[in-house]
């Protein structure tokens, strides 16, 4: 089969720079990109210096082109600004293949992959439109990669090497993604049970979406905010946006630091935050500015919803995050996963939680994510690591995970490391980074003993490394740009490791993980030892009723399991507790003698 490649020309944004390609002396080029269907890419730079990018297709690029300059303008006061822009410069893409489907497949990873960049730059179409079946969409990854190769060349800064773009936080929160079937499904019955809530226009409707870590719940949220933000009611029906003025009023909010500015980071780009609409923030934030005797918002969309807290602390003077939300709101999506809660300030026994689902579900209003989309690994090792984490058992070691999933187990932390810096050293691995439990003592923006010149360590014997966001960076350029990243993507943090508190809700590619010394091994179970963790948000007592008692196992339970969860292609394990080590050790080694076996490299006796 002949291999065809994209036909990419840069014009300037203008009635006459478009029609510079009609003069393209190469018939064949100069018809696949003035008769055939394209994919545009218009980039341009306003009064402030701020670039604009707008991505489309057509079947009539010189038409489309003068319409966007002479008729949209007068239609959306989005195309007037833009329009008034300068620099403007136009990508033109062409190829062998494209058809009316693959074209608007091309143009929404464009837009989805745009919205990825770290870079700063608004994106002023709002038109997601994946498609199904098609043909031949076999070779849309195909076409689509060389594309991209072909803009790196133009423009390295607005079209970064693929991989880049894949492990930005940004590109992983990102609504534009075509969701599977069951996100689809589940976006569909929230729309309808929201429709249905707000025609009633009443305070306090609770829809709980429940799912497991790598569910793809955050990028379901996403997808739904992005969908209320840009659709109004109109007769309670949700339909397409025809004016600011009728649109929803929806939050989206989350308990973490690091996801708040990933979520406002992407939703600036494709103009649905600023701050001062505060669409997207904390809940404490919105709680504290918003008067329950006032108007109630429509939606609030709430990820993390496991982390609201169940009772006051400095900032939050309540006792139910939850609670506050519905009394300010007429709907609330709730993301929730029992198994993420890791502060006793956010946790709700088995029994409340249980009461929150039950009364989701007699509401019709529970929905269940099932599918495993983090882990790109198959059901054996997914079983494996179950067991260890809520079975406490150390089985045999998956033997050749059948989608090359890499778990391995280390017997020493330096080693770990060392696999860890060569896997973040080759781009093609993707994003690679070092994660401890909270075993070891860490105060944020404090130093040990007072010392500026000391960091807070993670140590096993002679080895050690600095705990997360601690080592400084002297280029100013990079200290800026750092801000806008989450803690994995900066690039000193290749030499720090990271906690829950810096990962949780965001993926690696290969994560190397040290169980401390709150992880054991007795009698053949693994143990959680609440008295060797640092970690005093999970070790401190919980007031339940007139009682305050310990949930520490649950939660250092928990602990373990965002952050063996984190790997989307490898998982590495060193254990400090030397029981539990030599039991993780003896498990991989009797897998690999296992496939020795089998491939008649070694026979027993």
């Amino acid at each position: 089969m002949a291999e065809y490649y994209p036909i990419v020309r840069v014009v300037n944004y203008s009635s006459d720079g478009v029609k510079e390609l009609s003069q393209i002396e190469d018939e064949k080029q100069r018809k696949l990109l003035i008769t055939y269907p394209t994919v545009y890419v218009i980039g341009n730079r306003g009064a402030h210096d701020q670039q604009s990018m707008y991505v489309g297709e057509t079947n009539d690029i010189i038409r489309r082109t003068i319409q966007h300059l002479n008729v949209d303008p007068d239609n959306h006061k989005e195309w007037e600004k833009f329009n008034a822009g300068h620099d403007g410069k136009m990508v033109v893409i062409g190829h062998e293949h494209f058809n009316k489907s693959m074209t608007l497949d091309i143009e929404n990873q464009l837009m989805l992959y745009l919205s990825g960049n770290e870079r700063t730059y608004r994106l002023i179409n709002g038109r997601t439109n994946p498609q199904g079946g098609y043909y031949p969409k076999a070779e849309k990854q195909k076409i689509f990669s060389r594309i991209w190769r072909k803009l790196h060349q133009l423009n390295p800064d607005t079209f970064p090497v693929e991989r880049v773009i894949l492990d930005s936080a940004l590109f992983k929160a990102s609504p534009l993604h075509e969701l599977t079937k069951q996100q689809r499904d589940a976006r569909e019955q929230i729309i309808v049970k929201i429709q249905l809530a707000l025609q009633e226009n009443k305070r306090g409707q609770l829809i709980v979406v429940n799912g497991e870590a790598g569910s793809g719940k955050t990028v379901l949220l996403s997808s739904l905010f992005y969908s209320m933000m840009t659709t109004i009611q109109a007769n309670g029906d949700l339909v397409d946006q025809v004016s600011k003025e009728q649109q929803l009023n929806a939050k989206l909010m989350v308990n973490h630091d690091q996801q708040v500015l990933v979520y406002q980071q992407v939703m600036s780009k494709l103009g649905l935050y600023t701050k001062d609409g505060d669409q997207v923030n904390k809940p404490t934030h919105f709680i504290n500015t918003t008067p329950t005797d006032g108007k109630p918002i429509d939606v609030a969309l709430i990820d993390e919803a496991h982390l609201l807290y169940t009772q006051g602390k400095q900032s939050y003077q309540g006792d139910n995050q939850l609670a506050d939300l519905l009394e300010r709101s007429r709907v609330v999506v709730a993301i929730v996963d029992l198994h993420q809660v890791l502060a006793t300030n956010e946790y709700r026994t088995q029994a409340d939680f249980q009461r929150l689902l039950q009364r989701a579900k007699r509401q019709g209003n529970l929905i269940t994510l099932t599918h495993q989309l983090r882990m790109d690994a198959d059901i054996g090792t997914l079983n494996w690591l179950d067991d260890f984490i809520f079975g406490h058992r150390v089985t045999r070691l998956p033997r050749g995970d059948a989608k090359g999933y890499d778990l391995r187990i280390f017997d020493s932390p330096s080693a770990m490391q060392r696999a860890i810096q060569l896997k973040a050293q080759d781009e093609t691995n993707g994003l690679s980074r070092m994660l401890a439990t909270f075993d070891w003592p860490y105060v944020d923006k404090k130093h040990p003993d007072g010392d500026s010149n000391k960091m807070w360590m993670v140590s096993e014997g002679k080895w050690s490394m600095p705990w997360n966001l601690q080592i400084p960076v002297e280029n100013k350029h990079q200290r800026r740009h750092n801000k806008k990243l989450a803690w994995a993507e900066q690039p000193q943090t290749i030499d720090e490791i990271g906690s829950t508190f810096t990962v949780q809700g965001l993926d690696l590619n290969y994560a190397g993980v040290i169980l401390g010394p709150s992880v054991g091994y007795e009698d053949g179970r693994v143990v959680i030892r609440p008295e060797n963790s640092a970690n005093k948000k999970a070790t401190q007592k919980r007031s339940l009723g007139k009682d305050k008692l310990s949930v520490a196992d649950e939660l250092l339970q928990n602990e373990v399991n965002v952050l063996l969860t984190r790997g989307v292609h490898g998982l590495y394990i060193y254990a400090v507790d030397p029981e539990l080590r030599q039991a993780l050790l003896a498990a991989q080694s009797h897998s690999e003698l296992k496939v020795a076996e089998d491939r008649g490299e070694y026979k027993a006796d």
